[in-house]
């Protein structure tokens, strides 16, 4: 089966999620500033310049597996999207704001894993 259809419709969401993500984490999304306090007790100043630089992340790594998927960078994309989804019941909000997240890990996931079965042997 060719799977270039469905690796390029999981490389376009996957560049969204990321991307939409950086851009709020550079304009300095609010409730993710006062969640990185809460969980790590840093200071507004820290927490915010923290947030700063995951936004930076986010977005390379939205570019990055939109040009050229490396799989170790979705297994991070992954790993990363688990942790932002689990981290709002830490948070207080309800489970449900975890389960409407799981998208966020799977489509790494997916595509880690259709690009392992196709790299030639």
């Amino acid at each position: 089966m060719d799977t270039k259809k469905i690796q390029w419709i999981l490389r376009i969401g996957i560049f969204g999620e990321f991307l939409g993500h950086g851009v709020f984490a550079i304009q300095g999304k609010k409730d993710w500033i006062a969640w990185t306090e809460q969980l790590t007790g840093m200071d507004t100043s820290a927490a915010t310049t923290f947030i700063l630089v995951v936004g930076i992340i986010d977005i390379l790594i939205a570019f990055s597996i939109l040009v050229k998927p490396m799989r170790a960078v979705l297994l991070w994309a992954a790993v990363w999207g688990v942790w932002t989804a689990l981290l709002r019941p830490l948070v207080g909000l309800p489970i449900w704001d975890f389960v409407e997240r799981w998208a966020n890990w799977a489509a790494p996931l997916a595509l880690f894993y259709l690009l392992q079965k196709n790299k030639p042997r």
